[in-house]
């Protein structure tokens, strides 16, 4: 089973809202996840970003990769706390 940790969107066509899960590598980009870490929303006057990065690093140390964007936003959220 491998895992990784990559962005689920949700949200309007042209106002996308994005989900951070842990999802097994062959399901479908919006289909079953294990755990939701947090959440991003690019498009909002202040772009939010919500992210529980202990359990990051917790899916990381066993096994799971995070996507590029994902890694991006896990080094972004480590400055902001």
């Amino acid at each position: 089973m491998a895992l990784k940790i990559r962005l689920q969107r949700f949200g309007a066509k042209n106002h996308p809202f994005y989900r951070i899960v842990v999802a097994e590598s062959a399901m479908r980009r919006d289909g079953r996840f294990v755990e939701i870490l947090g959440s991003y929303s690019p498009v909002a006057k202040e772009k939010t970003l919500k992210m529980d990065v202990a359990r990051a690093d917790y899916w990381v140390s066993k096994g799971a990769q995070p996507t590029d964007t994902v890694r991006h936003l896990i080094r972004i959220s480590r400055k902001a706390s």
